[in-house]
């Protein structure tokens, strides 16, 4: 390949990420340009995303332009791709992922546990909800949506006394001195694929993914796909308050997963599994079987993986 389109989303992460894969295949001898595009997701502001269609809002405009041949690929944060992609569509390359964790952002405030009583944090994830809640029940948690930069405006607006982001793209575009704090997977899990970068291509292109092989990190794949796994199996998507995080010691691949209640009226559900692990097929299955536990779990308590639950008041 000579010549390759990059399709992304215009927000100033989604560009950064497009400029990060651009500047690796021209190393590797391409010649790349960016096509830039407001997807749906990016237009819709005013209410959650698992109100009005969910991750796919976020990548839909990216996939027309693969189809009729205006892109060859394009980049997504792998947390915003639904677990299941349309018939023709692949995952091609999951590249070296960043810092999975999610970080404490405030003006105020170190960190989570120094918030005063009653303290509004924002954020308009339900995984966070859910697992906020189970820390800190006395907070008031508001919706918080738009792109990185938005957010932090409104933080700094005075809107919220604190805020959850992802630290890889406060990192990524050189905001780590915002992050007050950072959240272990041992108190809040990631979201399945957070931190990790994923090109999605139409996967009769073999000659795009050929290109692509290089800049694929087997190490970060397998872990995205046992937690992408998690999820699918789950029925997951952002209207879903799952949490599922894997990490590979050797050949052997642990996933930790977590299914909680936004409102945190139902316990926290945890399950803890690891395998030997040596290809996608052998992580997909791990991820499969912690699927299979969790909804377990969920059962026992009542819940519901079926109807998800959603914030009351949340529009």
């Amino acid at each position: 390949m000579s010549n390759l389109t990059i399709a992304t989303r215009e927000s100033r992460l989604a560009m950064w990420q497009a400029e990060h894969v651009k500047a690796l295949l021209e190393q590797r001898g391409h010649q790349v340009s960016l096509l830039g595009m407001t997807t749906l997701g990016d237009q819709i502001l005013d209410r959650s995303l698992s109100k009005v269609g969910g991750k796919g809002l976020f990548v839909k405009e990216l996939e027309v332009a693969l189809e009729d041949g205006r892109a060859d690929l394009a980049v997504h944060s792998l947390k915003d791709v639904p677990m299941e992609l349309p018939e023709g569509f692949t995952l091609a390359c999951v590249m070296e992922r960043e810092d999975p964790r999610d970080a404490f952002v405030s003006n105020r405030y170190a960190n989570l546990t120094s918030l005063p009583q009653g303290a509004v944090v924002g954020t308009s994830s339900l995984r966070r909800m859910a697992l906020l809640r189970a820390l800190r029940p006395d907070l008031k948690i508001e919706p918080l949506r738009g792109n990185l930069d938005t957010r932090l405006r409104k933080l700094d607006d005075g809107l919220y006394d604190g805020i959850v982001l992802a630290a890889a793209g406060l990192k990524r575009l050189g905001l780590g001195d915002r992050i007050r704090d950072v959240f272990e997977p041992g108190s809040m899990l990631p979201a399945a694929g957070q931190g990790a970068l994923g090109i999605e291509v139409r996967s009769d292109r073999q000659e795009v993914i050929d290109a692509l092989a290089p800049l694929a990190h087997q190490t970060s794949w397998l872990a995205v796909s046992a937690e992408r796994a998690v999820s699918r199996a789950m029925g997951g998507s952002c209207s879903m308050p799952l949490a599922a995080f894997a990490t590979l010691t050797g050949n052997t691949l642990t996933i930790d997963a977590a299914w909680g209640d936004p409102e945190g009226v139902l316990a926290l559900v945890c399950v803890k599994m690891s395998a030997p692990v040596t290809d996608l097929a052998s992580a997909t299955a791990l991820g499969a079987r912690v699927a299979v536990d969790l909804k377990a779990g969920v059962a026992a308590i009542g819940g519901s993986i079926l109807a998800p639950l959603a914030p009351q008041g949340q529009p």
